[in-house]
């Protein structure tokens, strides 16, 4: 495996995992009698939080592959 690729491990595994962990959250919140304005509610913020994972997860593939391991390098 490349040095990049050793890099990557982690990120993946806890974006896969944090992403794993919404949708459970999200099928419980659809399983249950709440009321829909609630249920909604409750279902926007696992989705929110998926997406903005799985962009910092781009980003800093991105920045691995570019040889930017080190981002307090920056400033």
């Amino acid at each position: 495996m490349s040095e990049h690729g050793k890099k990557l491990i982690a990120p993946i595994i806890l974006v896969l995992g944090f992403v794993l962990l919404d949708i459970r959250v999200g099928m419980v919140l659809l399983k249950t009698t709440l009321p829909k304005g609630l249920t909604v509610m409750g279902l926007v913020l696992p989705i929110a939080i998926t997406l903005i994972l799985i962009g910092v997860l781009i980003q800093r593939i991105v920045e691995i592959t570019r040889g930017e391991e080190d981002d307090l390098g920056n400033y």
